[in-house]
């Protein structure tokens, strides 16, 4: 089995500990230790200071799904805790991997997304989320691409990384689709619920789809590696229980307290995330707007990832074609930017650009920004 380049985080890796400004980043403001201990009571904390640092249970500390089961509305046994989203999605994808089967996942979407399924050997069907579309998820498509060897459909809602996101009833048609023909729906909600268009329900609610979730950005505190699978079919969760226990065995038991306390004050923590998201994105509105000329973009709908591409034009005299953007990510980098190229989504011509890691510093990336950009369009002739 091999696994191809995972080239985001090779390109983070190269950059992200020695730039100016990390607009490439797919996270909120951040967050320290004690920032969250802060928002915990005084027994809590105790807690945190004294717990003994021994294996947690494979399904995960009973307060944290107890407080999961809460904000998501569901039973405390439909929970399992994983080792953040990706755990769950090696989980759903080994478990999907039977001879001839198919699976179906959005493109662009997180490199996880498809490089599991095709180093386990699955048929690797793909949905566009292209911004000839509008960047809309479209269940139709999703729905003629199904067989009887399907085993799963992935839908990323709020997207990464456009920010499309899909209807409370699309979702349902789609469940119930899925539901007739035996199909697992899984619904990766890791940007659940910042939305700045209309917002959307969680498909936990429906009683046959998956849904996989995390603390890595929304919640923006990647560092506890906290994720969740709501699950309402018992066989399945044993199948999941059963395949943790030999990939993680359980997550560290400082981490989950962390995770309890940021889902129990979820209200602060959410709260500032969705308003550094909101502020930001109506600065990159103005941005996008005074850039037109050399940037396109449709305005993301979730999340906290806008999904910008190239104009085509003249650079030094050459027709530029706008389908590659790392050369232009990389210039960027001279100049104090880091940038996401879209060859990591499996889309060269985009770029993704994080508009909520920078927090209070994103007015000052975006001048920065501006400057590269005017530098950049010197040598460009729009046509």
């Amino acid at each position: 089995m091999q696994l191809k380049p995972f080239l985001l985080d090779a390109w983070l890796d190269q950059y992200e500990h020695h730039i100016d400004f990390d607009l490439a980043a797919s996270t909120g403001p951040k967050w320290t230790v004690n920032d969250i201990l802060a928002l915990a009571d005084d027994e809590t904390r105790h807690r945190f200071l004294h717990h003994k640092l021994v294996y947690s249970r494979p399904a995960g500390a009973d307060s944290l799904r107890e407080a999961i089961a809460e904000m998501q509305e569901v039973p405390v046994d439909s929970v399992q805790v994983v080792t953040g989203a990706s755990e769950a999605l090696v989980a759903l994808m080994w478990l999907a991997a039977e001879p001839g089967a198919n699976v179906i996942i959005p493109l662009p979407g997180f490199t996880t997304f498809s490089a599991l399924p095709e180093s386990l050997g699955l048929e690797t069907r793909f949905y566009r989320v292209s911004r000839e579309n509008g960047f809309r998820i479209d269940p139709d498509e999703i729905k003629r691409l199904a067989d009887s060897n399907t085993k799963l459909i992935l839908v990323n809602s709020p997207h990464n990384p456009t920010g499309a996101t899909i209807s409370n009833s699309e979702m349902e048609a789609l469940h119930d689709f899925t539901a007739a023909r035996g199909i697992q729906l899984v619904s990766d909600e890791v940007y659940h619920p910042i939305y700045h268009g209309k917002s959307t329900k969680s498909a936990a609610r429906l009683p046959h789809a998956t849904v996989i979730a995390d603390l890595s950005k929304a919640f923006s505190i990647p560092g506890v590696r906290t994720g969740w699978m709501i699950e309402h079919d018992p066989q399945r969760r044993q199948q999941y229980w059963n395949a943790r226990a030999y990939f993680s065995i359980s997550n560290t038991t400082t981490g989950e307290i962390l995770s309890e306390i940021a889902i129990r004050k979820r209200d602060v923590v959410l709260g500032k995330a969705q308003e550094t998201a909101t502020r930001n994105l109506k600065l990159l509105e103005r941005f996008m707007a005074e850039h037109r000329d050399i940037l396109g973009w449709i305005p993301p709908q979730g999340g906290m990832t806008a999904f910008p591409w190239l104009i085509a034009g003249e650079i030094a005299g050459e027709r530029f074609s706008g389908e590659n953007a790392r050369p232009f990510c990389q210039a960027a980098t001279e100049h104090g930017i880091l940038l996401a190229p879209g060859d990591c989504f499996d889309v060269p011509s985009h770029f993704r650009l994080g508009f909520a890691a920078s927090a209070e510093n994103f007015p000052k990336a975006l001048d920065r920004f501006a400057t590269f950009v005017k530098t950049w369009s010197r040598k460009m002739v729009t046509v």
